[in-house]
């Protein structure tokens, strides 16, 4: 896949704006045509709204790729209410969370719903604080779980947890759902900083050359997380740096 023509946009990146097709717009002008879409802007358990948000984004141009991170605990009714919306958005992919202690039910619920559904479910790997940060927890979560449960790859987080995205993309492979690419620098008392992708710790063209030898087939999402109140600039420059690697 060209992963700089197919790439969108987390909706996280723009949370300073919560209307819908404020956002739409702003996806826009960032040069992209996709997008994950984040409780900021939807209330994923408001069903009324669902036609409303889903057609601001029509409207624009913009598809909908990927809802989430949304966390799974095993309340199937507030669960249903996801999957409603990406079978209303024509959505196929969602990235997720699992509470610890709500498993291994909350598992079998979701992958239940995925398989109703026709879904995708890509746990997000939220850095080394959290318990599905590491690949050794992954892969134990991997062997309790069937192809409907695999990974959202976020790359700067990936960093965070001192694994290395790229071995990431190679041993999760055909588990490889989703890729937040996403870039981090470190001072020297490991705390981070969003940078443009490609000018920190991320080697690019290695990520691409990876999912492109691992037969990725998922979707893909940029994030930036600084610049709360104007990111589109930064934003544009990280479309800029992705593209310039070429196709893959």
């Amino acid at each position: 896949m060209n992963i700089g023509q197919d790439m969108g946009v987390q909706s996280f990146c723009f949370r300073h704006f919560k209307d819908n097709a404020r956002t739409a717009a702003l996806v826009r002008e960032c040069g992209l045509a996709r997008i994950e879409i984040c409780g900021v802007q939807v209330d994923f358990q408001d069903t009324a709204s669902f036609d409303s948000a889903i057609g601001a984004y029509r409207d624009a141009g913009v598809e909908i790729v990927s809802i989430g991170v949304n966390t799974l605990a095993g309340a199937e009714g507030a669960e249903r209410n996801l999957f409603e919306f990406l079978k209303a958005a024509g959505a196929r992919f969602m990235s997720v969370d699992f509470r610890p202690d709500a498993v291994p039910g909350s598992f079998a619920l979701a992958e239940k719903l995925a398989e109703e559904y026709d879904v995708r479910l890509a746990i997000h790997n939220h850095g080394g604080r959290h318990w599905l940060g590491s690949a050794q927890a992954l892969e134990w979560v991997f062997a309790q779980t069937s192809p409907r449960v695999g990974l959202c790859l976020d790359t700067a987080w990936a960093l965070h947890s001192h694994e290395d995205p790229i071995a990431m993309v190679e041993r999760f492979g055909p588990r490889l759902y989703g890729v937040h690419i996403k870039d981090f620098t470190f001072d020297s008392a490991g705390r981070h900083s969003d940078v443009v992708v490609g000018t920190g710790n991320l080697d690019l063209a290695r990520l691409a050359g990876a999912m492109d030898a691992a037969g990725f087939d998922g979707y893909v999402v940029l994030e930036y997380e600084a610049d709360v109140e104007n990111p589109v600039p930064p934003l544009q420059r990280c479309v800029e740096a992705v593209r310039a690697i070429g196709s893959t």
